[in-house]
């Protein structure tokens, strides 16, 4: 068997630890360890997470992207602060482009979809009791919105990565992350919830049907419905 050369290894090492640091970096920010506004320094965050400031500072232009973070010159970086309403109306108009677009494409071979939506659509429900129980017995863990969240972003994906295109997988990884990261600070009671899990349903009942039309207004009426939700809580 040949061996790669020592060149490659060591940069496929290289990028394995950015990979590392980014996602260790979006798990803090996605389940709030570190609040809005706080500043972020490559020295400091790599000083935490025990690396160089190298694949730190490779992590945090990855997450400029997603607008989690900010980059302030000769400053480095800060949480980026919560989305207004004009920003969270754009956030949802791009996510409805881009999904009811590649739902109608993914629909267009809903049989091969339809397995894998309907385990995604499980889980989905099961981390939506678990909120709801722990709702009911007080504040729901940071862990359970986690879960769920996370469950609600895996349903989504489905179609999207059926079409097996890296590039609208990362254009959705992009609006996930701030979409995520909004949703946390949105979550309000069991009613967002049975709500989302209920519209989920509509868009796999759409999948099972194969109507294709069907499939791309189930996706687009729960999109903006979860907006309206948000818009309604950010102005609470």
């Amino acid at each position: 068997m040949t061996s790669l050369p020592l060149g490659r290894v060591v940069e496929r090492e290289r990028r394995a630890l950015r990979d590392r640091v980014y996602d260790r970096v979006l798990e803090m920010l996605l389940k709030g360890e570190v609040e809005s506004g706080t500043r972020l320094s490559p020295e400091s965050m790599a000083k935490l997470l025990d690396v160089s400031p190298t694949p730190v500072r490779e992590a945090m232009v990855q997450l400029e992207r997603t607008g989690l973070v900010t980059r302030e010159a000769l400053r480095g970086y800060r949480v980026a602060p919560p989305l207004d309403e004009a920003q969270l109306a754009e956030l949802y108009e791009a996510r409805i482009m881009l999904e009811t677009t590649a739902t109608r494409a993914a629909a267009a071979e809903a049989d091969k979809v339809v397995p894998a939506l309907r385990l995604a659509h499980e889980r989905h429900r099961r981390a939506s009791e678990a909120v709801v129980e722990a709702h009911g017995h007080g504040d729901v863990p940071i862990e359970l919105t986690h879960d769920y969240f996370r469950a609600d972003t895996d349903f989504h994906l489905v179609p999207l990565e059926h079409l097996g295109n890296r590039y609208i997988r990362g254009m959705y990884e992009d609006l996930g992350a701030l979409t995520h990261r909004m949703r946390q600070l949105a979550l309000r009671g069991p009613d967002d919830v049975h709500e989302a899990v209920a519209e989920h349903e509509a868009i796999l009942a759409a999948f099972e049907s194969g109507d294709e039309a069907a499939c791309e207004a189930a996706m687009r009426a729960h999109i903006e419905n979860a907006r309206d939700r948000s818009l309604r809580h950010g102005t609470d």
